[in-house]
């Protein structure tokens, strides 16, 4: 679908709004890119942080043995994941009291400061300790401001959307992250090919950053002017408070959060192996810094077009299936693909890998971001999506990373990374299949059911 009947088909939908609420136009493509931004920002800074830790580790946390700073780094990547569900419970339920627009806006706002105290931040050579009080109070920030995001984000695409192309428009929520993957790694290949190795690691790392942080003026803008699609004004559901917001998910969603919660954890183990790629081809498996520098472009690849594959897919057959059995694929297939890598360590086999673990995930992730918001009402929708994805998030992305590389060192086996994918990919497997089926429905009857 091209670019130009994807905008006519947005923008000739009109959203259903609750009894006595007022329509809104829905998105244009422009606007659509102003959603999704937060959301591409969260992945590029996922993707240099994840292949840039070696360097990072160095600047702040200096130590004679390269494993302990390498591990400094990666428990600094975690800490922002901390913040995370404090960020979803608070914006994603002011999000439905106030609605999304204000919601977005603080998020990037929060979002681009976080990134500017890491990219900015002297040196440990050059401060001492205060670098590392500086990191790691940005990455807090950042952690507030991401878990806060996805909420919002998602639950406008879905509130904006017309009704049998749903699944194709939240898609673009996943296909961001993978164009910000795409981004990060042509850029960074091209960086690293001007300036060299060296370079990249003593200062190249800081340009990455300062790269991403060019796009938060236009998102800021954009979003400024976006229509509303939820609280009080939109909704005559919406809670009087947080606390009414938390009750109401608690006492009438409890189960189907827990389910979302273990999807969303396996589709996050997903995403952290990939972006530890990388990592894993050059400190593993011994391959070049340019080589390893070169696997978020087939991340990116698969991330792109895939999730949309996967929205159509939703869209079509229904969004159960689409989270069961790519899911259930990556369960199969996790040890033999990473038992090729580690028997012919290749750049060509490394790429191979990540492509068909990202295009399975990507599919997967595509039908989970839709499914779960939709079978929430209005007034809950932000934060029940927020919560329980920044709860998982912080928990499993904050820690992936740095598990599989300490069972590599721990047990010398290089098939960790697998092991642990396919017993998360288990656990998904299972949780998919306990979900309703949400294909269909509309978003505001709902309301009242």
């Amino acid at each position: 679908m091209d670019a130009k009947t994807m905008d006519a088909k947005i923008l000739d939908a009109k959203t259903t709004l609750p009894s006595g609420a007022a329509p809104h136009p829905a998105l244009d493509r422009k606007a659509v890119g102003a959603v999704v931004l937060g959301n591409a920002l969260e992945f590029y800074d996922f993707t240099v942080y994840a292949f840039f830790a070696k360097p990072i580790g160095e600047a702040f946390f200096p130590a004679t043995d390269p494993t302990h700073s390498l591990l400094a780094s990666l428990a600094l990547f975690g800490v922002g994941y901390v913040m995370r569900p404090i960020g979803g419970a608070l914006i994603g339920a002011f999000a439905d009291r106030v609605g999304r627009k204000p919601a977005m806006l603080i998020t990037i706002a929060l979002m681009a400061l976080g990134m500017l105290m890491l990219a900015a931040c002297p040196s440990y050579a050059a401060i001492g300790g205060w670098a590392q009080v500086i990191v790691i109070a940005g990455r807090l920030i950042q952690g507030l401001a991401l878990g806060g995001e996805v909420g919002p984000s998602t639950a406008y695409l879905l509130e904006s959307a017309p009704p049998a192309k749903r699944g194709f428009v939240t898609s673009w929520q996943i296909a961001s992250q993978g164009c910000a993957a795409l981004f990060a790694g042509i850029v960074a290949t091209i960086l690293a090919l001007i300036v060299g190795d060296q370079a990249m690691s003593a200062w190249g790392w800081r340009v990455m950053f300062a790269l991403g942080l060019c796009v938060v003026p236009v998102g800021l803008v954009i979003r400024s002017h976006l229509p509303e699609t939820g609280g009080a004004e939109e909704d005559p559901h919406a809670a009087s408070s947080t606390i009414a917001v938390f009750g109401r998910l608690l006492r009438e969603h409890g189960r189907l959060l827990g389910l979302t919660f273990l999807v969303i954890a396996a589709s996050t183990v997903s995403n952290a192996v990939g972006t530890n790629m990388p990592v894993f081809a050059g400190a593993t498996l011994g391959l070049s810094e340019t080589a390893a520098t070169a696997v978020p472009i087939a991340l990116g690849l698969a991330s792109v077009i895939f999730p949309l594959l996967g929205g159509w897919l939703a869209d079509r057959f229904g969004r159960r299936p689409v989270m069961i059995w790519p899911r259930a694929l990556i369960l199969v297939l996790a040890v033999p693909a990473f038992a090729w890598v580690v028997s012919a360590p290749s750049a060509a086999s490394v790429y191979a890998v990540t492509f068909l673990l990202s295009a399975l995930s990507s599919i997967n992730a595509a039908a989970v971001i839709v499914g779960i918001p939709e079978a929430l009402p209005r007034a809950v929708r932000s934060a029940g999506l927020s919560i329980v994805y920044a709860l998982s998030v912080s928990i499993f992305g904050g820690s992936t990373n740095y598990v599989i590389n300490w069972l590599i060192a721990a047990t010398g086996d290089r098939l960790a990374p697998a092991y642990y994918l396919a017993a998360f990919s288990l656990i998904g497997t299972i949780a998919a299949f306990l979900l309703p089926e949400t294909h269909g429905r509309d978003l505001d009857a709902e309301l009242e059911a």
